[in-house]
């Protein structure tokens, strides 16, 4: 439900305790939003029971912003409000601050991220799993554990820091060599990637509405996962113009493999190790 085309590997600065040890790595994956959410959760003081129950708290609300926000399912409240047959008044509370979240990265994109644009209506799909990402992380936070990452087919939001210390280290898949990484960042909050290497040319061009002549691959750094994503997926789309743009965006930095292999970053884009 994303246009994130990879799924980032995760590499936290931590050594996992062993099963059943006190604070050991709790994982779980979830289908939804036609991907998978991968949870790796360092519970710290709070009980193992506990978390797990955070964690299936988490999965309700995915479910639930799922049901919401699909416009796979005609019956749903974004393709009723895509068709002009459910009043924004009328809306459940989610959609207004998404779509507001879809005007700020429209802006922020200079209009290479544009949900207005796509065909048959507005579409938050861009957006709205990282949204979802943070929203089904913050159920976490609310139960008291203090690390987690929650991977949403590679929109990835990261809370506390690893109980090891230092900075959560992600890992970004080579666009080619599915058994290799382009490199590895390192980040406090959220990286989103997004491609057409797995999913096929299925990202518009908002200015044409043709298929883009995506890059390969692009990823995006930030405090907001939810704005991450749509930013990965107008770098994936705008290439060049979009990177040089996310030099001026305070607090958001990107990666760029090119079609061609070639790859550029921001100045502010933090590697912990570069592997092309």
């Amino acid at each position: 439900m994303s246009a994130a085309g990879g799924g980032p590997a995760t590499s936290p600065d931590a050594t996992p305790a062993p099963p059943g040890a006190p604070g050991a790595v709790l994982g779980h994956v979830e289908p939804a939003m036609g991907t998978m959410f991968s949870f790796t959760v360092e519970p710290g003081a709070v009980p193992p029971g506990t978390a797990r129950q955070a964690i299936e708290r988490a999965c309700r609300r995915l479910h639930r912003l799922e049901r919401i926000f699909t416009t796979w399912d005609p019956a749903s409240p974004m393709s009723r409000l895509r068709r002009g047959e459910l009043p924004m008044t009328e809306a459940p509370p989610e959609i207004p601050p998404v779509l507001d979240l879809c005007d700020a990265a429209r802006e922020l994109s200079g209009g290479w991220f544009d949900p207005w644009a796509m065909p048959g209506g507005v579409d938050p799909t861009g957006l709205v799993k990282g949204w979802a990402v943070e929203r089904a992380l913050d159920v976490l936070g609310d139960a008291g554990v203090p690390a987690a990452l929650l991977n949403g087919g590679g929109d990835i939001a990261a809370l506390g820091r690893p109980t090891a210390g230092g900075r959560w280290r992600i890992g970004i898949r080579h666009p080619w060599r599915a058994d290799a990484l382009a490199c590895v960042v390192a980040v406090d909050h959220a990286v989103a990637t997004s491609g057409a290497y797995e999913r096929g040319p299925h990202l518009l061009d908002p200015r044409s509405g043709r298929p883009a002549p995506a890059a390969a691959s692009a990823t995006v750094t930030g405090p907001s996962l939810a704005i991450a994503d749509a930013l990965a997926t107008a770098l994936a789309v705008g290439g060049d113009e979009v990177l040089a743009r996310l030099e001026t965006v305070d607090g958001y930095d990107g990666y760029l493999v090119r079609a061609d292999g070639t790859e550029a970053a921001t100045g502010g884009m933090d590697f912990a190790d570069h592997a092309g």
